[in-house]
């Protein structure tokens, strides 16, 4: 299928940032665990690990609920709307042809998938387990690498949406799409 001069939506961009989607976000799913199984292994039963004084500290923690503890009591909840984002993205990245859009979707995907596994895996199981964090850095709550992708994956996507770039063909974005 071709548009106005276009490659089709099968092409090597598309692919490309399929690729690249699904490098990124295994990678990040995948540093995310060990680095929450090093936590509970490591830093569960003692004193956090002051890596720059005061500043940034290795902390075990758990979350049942969001960040900043919030919804505590709606774990299921959250869950639920974890999976429902999830979802979307797979079915979003499955049009974006835009590299610089799959890596923001990626590591978004990433991050709630790291923190949707806890829900299944950990105590209490059923989907409503404990979330692992373990970076502590004054005034803000104890995080993880999945916590930090989401954010930054937000960051960077709004970034990108007020640059006017489209994630897929047809969009607003001047530029020819998809160099990352």
């Amino acid at each position: 299928m071709q548009t106005e001069g276009r490659a089709p939506i099968t092409s090597s961009r598309a692919l490309r940032a399929r690729r690249l989607f699904i490098i990124i976000a295994t990678a990040t799913f995948a540093v995310d665990l060990i680095t929450k199984n090093w936590a509970e292994s490591t830093l569960q039963f003692r004193e956090p690990i002051r890596v720059l004084g005061e500043l940034l500290k290795f902390t075990y923690a758990t979350n049942p609920g969001a960040a900043f503890n919030f919804a505590t009591n709606a774990t299921f909840v959250l869950t639920s709307l974890n999976l429902c984002v999830a979802a979307f993205i797979i079915y979003y990245m499955t049009k974006a042809v835009d590299t610089r859009w799959a890596i923001g979707l990626a590591f978004l995907f990433g991050g709630v998938v790291g923190n949707l596994f806890d829900r299944a895996t950990r105590e209490p199981g059923n989907w409503q387990g404990e979330v692992v964090d373990w970076i502590q850095i004054p005034h803000w709550p104890v995080f993880n690498i999945a916590d930090s992708a989401i954010v930054c994956a937000g960051i960077f996507m709004t970034i990108l949406a007020m640059r006017n770039i489209a994630p897929i063909m047809g969009g607003n974005d001047k530029s020819e799409g998809g160099a990352a």
